[in-house]
């Protein structure tokens, strides 16, 4: 009888053990599915960031209720802001053309990307390029199609959705304004979010530097 109840002892907590065990993995099976899946949305939220112009639309925000006159616009005022939209726009197209990396001395430097890979704005007379493989960040189509659509978004944020800019040139459509300004964001989502399933960026320009390496890893780049 007691050899019996022993028996049904181990067996119950050999299940009880097999039980947690396979709780457990299947806790860690979540927990790494649930992690994958943050870091592909976080991944993907990084890529959209990048094709939109923040740090040029609140420039822009900044400056144009000077040189719009806050939307009363004069003669002068019509001639100096079309430069700021201008500057603002190049400024977007040029960044995508722009990558960076990480030096010998930890330092993020940054360069411009051509046919034959990164130019360093150091002029290459910077000690960091020797032996460094530059050919990785050679030009590639998807790099003129993020400079079109980030210009594109500026243009759509800075002409549609700025008050001042709409009362200085199109004041007709003032009224219209708010509808502009409550659809703008959900479109310039959707068509970032298609824009880098197509072509994913992997560039780390003007705005975005790479994470720097461990300083125990930094002889070996």
């Amino acid at each position: 009888m007691e050899e019996g109840i022993k028996e049904e002892t181990k067996a119950a907590a050999a299940a009880a053990s097999s039980g947690q065990t396979t709780a457990a993995a299947a806790t860690t099976r979540n927990t790494t599915t649930v992690g994958d899946m943050a870091d592909t949305t976080f991944n993907s939220i990084g890529d959209v960031l990048k094709l939109l112009p923040t740090a040029t639309v609140i420039v822009y925000e900044v400056l144009t209720p000077i040189l719009t006159n806050t939307g009363d616009c004069h003669l002068a005022n019509k001639i100096v802001t079309p430069v700021l939209l201008v500057l603002c726009a190049f400024f977007c197209a040029f960044s995508q053309f722009t990558d960076s990396y990480v030096g010998a001395d930890g330092k993020v430097r940054y360069g411009l990307v051509t046919a034959r890979g990164l130019m360093p704005f150091s002029g290459g007379a910077n000690e960091d390029t020797t032996g460094r493989d530059f050919s990785k960040y050679r030009l590639r189509f998807g790099d003129f199609v993020h400079a079109f659509f980030s210009v594109t978004v500026f243009a759509a944020v800075a002409l549609l959705a700025d008050a001042n800019t709409v009362s200085c040139f199109y004041p007709s459509l003032k009224d219209q304004q708010k509808k502009v300004v409550m659809a703008l964001p959900v479109v310039v989502g959707a068509l970032a979010s298609v824009i880098f399933v197509v072509f994913p960026s992997t560039r780390h320009g003007i705005g975005y530097p790479p994470a720097k390496p461990a300083t125990a890893s930094l002889a070996s780049l």
